[in-house]
């Protein structure tokens, strides 16, 4: 059985338990200059069984595109379905991989001198892995990393330039940066996703006004968003929102200003929403980001 970047396979295992594709990078001058480049990364179709993570050297990203999976790590049990992202930082214990139903994963490493700090840009928490959900855009950039890693490996003189451009792509996604799945945003729906951003999400944006800032019929706006964003105008506003009461959370405001920072003055109805996209309520999430 051919040996994985990621994985610990049984190597008495009857059958394969994974259809990988994985790549390892050498960054250029440039990138490494930087302090931030893509060290590894990789994509993996899963059978149902039970695999470990490797002790990892790196900080790295990992995703499930669809199906379902338990992790266990450092006596903590996540559970992820389809859309549903951690991160591991370096010397991690080997993670125990529970696959629920067959699934297709991503992951990427990341490498450098500010590589921590480009994670906890990205949520993660150090020495603690913790579930959050992936926007669409970043599983589809993240599948591009993969693709461009596993061709530059191969490359008799690789260029980290686009790999760097894709990294970055996925920080300013998750900021709520105008990226779109494939390529840049439209006018029209940038200029939605900018509103929003600039406004740090203290408002509440209906659909209408949406639309109205767009310059489009509702359902045309709906539609393109849709198309370009990867998820509903509404569904991305209330990820956005979330993602940014867990920064004033790590911040130290308390859970009734977080809300009230991103348009929730209802303490009951921000933590059920919190809890619905991150996984555990605002309260647990602010003991777990201090410790």
């Amino acid at each position: 059985m051919s040996d994985s970047i990621l994985f610990i396979f049984d190597e008495n295992a009857a059958e394969t338990p994974a259809v990988l594709v994985e790549g390892t990078h050498t960054p250029d001058a440039l990138a490494s200059a930087s302090g931030v480049f893509i060290h590894a990364a990789g994509t993996a179709m899963l059978q149902c069984s039970s695999q470990r993570i490797r002790p990892l050297n790196h900080w790295t990203w990992f995703a499930v595109e669809s199906g379902s999976l338990l992790l266990n790590y450092d006596n903590t049990e996540l559970q992820l379905g389809g859309g549903d992202s951690c991160m591991f930082s370096p010397g991690n214990l080997p993670v125990n991989v529970e696959i629920l139903q067959e699934s297709r994963i991503v992951w990427i490493m990341v490498g450098g001198a500010l590589a921590g700090e480009f994670m906890l840009k990205l949520g993660a928490i150090a020495n603690k892995a913790m579930k959050q959900g992936a926007l669409p855009t970043q599983l589809n950039l993240a599948k591009h990393i993969v693709q461009a890693t596993v061709r530059l490996q191969d490359a008799m003189e690789s260029s980290s330039a686009q790999l760097q451009q894709l990294l970055w792509a996925m920080l300013a996604t998750h900021n709520g940066q105008p990226v779109a799945m494939d390529a840049v945003l439209s006018h029209e729906i940038a200029k939605v996703v900018d509103a929003m951003r600039k406004n740090q999400y203290r408002d509440n944006f209906s659909l209408a006004d949406m639309a109205a800032l767009s310059r489009m019929p509702v359902e045309t706006f709906r539609k393109r968003f849709v198309s370009e964003v990867g998820m509903p105008p509404q569904s991305y506003q209330l990820f956005c929102k979330m993602e940014r009461a867990k920064v004033l959370l790590k911040q130290g405001y308390t859970v009734r200003q977080s809300g009230i920072e991103v348009g929730m003055s209802d303490p009951y109805h921000f933590s059920k929403a919190f809890k619905n996209i991150v996984g555990m309520s605002p309260s647990s999430y602010s003991k777990t980001a201090s410790k």
